[in-house]
């Protein structure tokens, strides 16, 4: 049986995209869930995050989505297993950025991670999908293949504005699909302080209904510290706001 696949996706930058991921995955491992993040942004913040730097990772997310087929020796050389019963990793690589290229005139390029997931997730309960900001195959790719695809939205106005893009692809793909794409909205870097904040908030709440997700992740100093030491929040501050709220939301997850 195939896992569960998450992918985390807003086509507006510093929205806590990556974070999401990381902390999502990480609350899920400690969930008893095992768990593969696959980091499909070409800048590989989540891959450099974890200590996998692109010089020292000789097959990544771009060897396996070029591949024909499903190569399983490829797949078991890609594969960086998580220490201690963490997440395992498959790593980004800048080449990621010539994938459109690099796909042109190849037949059903929308469906490769579907594809691949199908064959090599079976040992998963959940895999997390970093992805890029931009839409492109590699973005259509994580759509099409995902069980629930996550929006990080910062409570900021103008964050709103930029849910339109993602939106409008959303809306495009479901034209051609045989199902429609599951996506929830998730809040993130909300201020309590803040009235602008506060706003926003009861904007999404209004607009989204049940599409937003009831946990509200706060700004988090932790989130930052965690990134300066190569850790995901838990490993510095299990107890911290922001580790509780990624695993109030990994718990929401599991109830869908």
């Amino acid at each position: 049986m195939s896992a569960f696949v998450v992918a985390i996706a807003n086509q507006k930058g510093g929205v806590g995209k990556t974070t999401t991921a990381l902390s999502l995955a990480a609350a899920l491992v400690r969930l008893g869930k095992r768990v593969l993040l696959m980091d499909l942004d070409p800048h590989g913040c989540a891959s450099v995050h974890l200590g996998h730097y692109p010089e020292n990772v000789p097959f990544s997310a771009y060897d396996l989505l070029l591949a024909e087929t499903y190569d399983q020796e490829l797949w078991g050389r890609s594969l960086l297993r998580g220490e201690d019963g963490a997440m395992d990793v498959i790593a980004s690589n800048v080449k990621l950025t010539e994938l459109d290229l690099d796909l042109r005139g190849r037949d059903n390029k929308g469906v490769l991670l579907k594809n691949l997931l199908g064959e090599a997730s079976g040992g998963y309960d959940y895999v997390i999908l970093d992805c890029p900001p931009n839409m492109g195959v590699l973005l259509v790719n994580a759509m099409v293949a995902s069980n629930l695809l996550i929006i990080p939205i910062q409570t900021d106005f103008l964050a709103l504005h930029g849910l339109r893009l993602i939106f409008d692809s959303i809306r495009l793909l479901n034209k051609v699909l045989p199902r429609p794409v599951a996506w929830r909205a998730l809040a993130t870097m909300y201020d309590r302080r803040a009235g602008a904040c506060r706003r926003v908030m009861l904007l999404l709440r209004k607009k989204l209904g049940d599409k937003l997700f009831e946990t509200v992740v706060d700004l988090d100093t932790k989130f930052r510290e965690a990134s300066a030491s190569g850790k995901v929040i838990f490993d510095i501050a299990p107890d911290s706001r922001g580790a509780r709220e990624y695993m109030t939301l990994a718990k929401e997850i599991l109830t869908l």
